[in-house]
């Protein structure tokens, strides 16, 4: 079952996996959560905190889903925290708890742009932002660029020399946009070296296409 890989928090799951809708959009499904779940585990294990309170948040951080194109892409995170603390109300969570999880989720999203204030949120959005980088990261920047309708790349300027970079209708421009600069935001020093060993998987595509569209790498 799919809840037994959030062990030892299968019950938890159990429970708060339904709140999620990732409305047929297969870079935030249920297989995001449990890389997401793994890479919080990797990291709480160094870095401590509430393991349980860490497992809440990396279930319910996208419990509403917001498309990548959409006006209100910035207020994910919040309104993902608003219908998170109604679901542990729902669980006679304590207040103190609830607020600890919906302020992780609160701060988890890069178009948010907030700093997480508590040790659970620090681990959330590292593990979060783990997977937006290395192999994964790369196969999910062109899976939401096609269901987008961005083309690969601006042919005539493929690196933004001489236009504003625009993640929208290229999906290239979402490298140096955002994925490439994401390892130097983490949180934890955990968060950090796993950072860096997937970082260099994300400058070696990133270069390896451009040298093949037959333009100068980045750097």
């Amino acid at each position: 079952m799919i809840v037994e890989r959030f062990s030892p928090y299968a019950e938890l799951a159990c429970k708060l996996l339904p709140m999620n809708s990732d409305e047929g959009d297969g870079s935030h499904d249920v297989s995001h959560i449990e890389r997401v779940w793994a890479n919080a585990k990797r990291i709480q294990a160094e870095e401590g905190g509430d393991p349980e309170l860490v497992a809440a948040a990396v279930l319910l951080h996208d419990c509403f889903h917001v498309p990548k194109n959409s006006p209100l892409r910035s207020s994910a995170s919040k309104l993902a925290a608003e219908k998170a603390g109604k679901a542990l109300e729902a669980l006679s969570w304590e207040q103190p708890r609830i607020q600890i999880v919906t302020g992780a989720i609160l701060t988890h999203s890069f178009s948010a742009g907030l700093t997480p204030t508590s040790l659970e949120g620090r681990i959330l959005q590292d593990a979060d932002r783990l997977d937006a980088i290395g192999f994964n990261g790369i196969a999910r920047c062109f899976y939401s660029a096609g269901r987008m309708g961005s083309r690969l790349y601006d042919g005539a300027d493929p690196l933004g020399a001489k236009r504003a970079l625009d993640d929208r209708s290229f999906a290239l421009d979402h490298f140096p946009l955002k994925l490439l600069k994401l390892a130097e935001g983490f949180q934890t020093a955990a968060g950090r070296r796993l950072a860096a060993e997937r970082s260099c998987v994300l400058h070696n595509f990133y270069d390896g296409m451009v040298q093949e569209i037959g333009d100068e790498p980045a750097r």
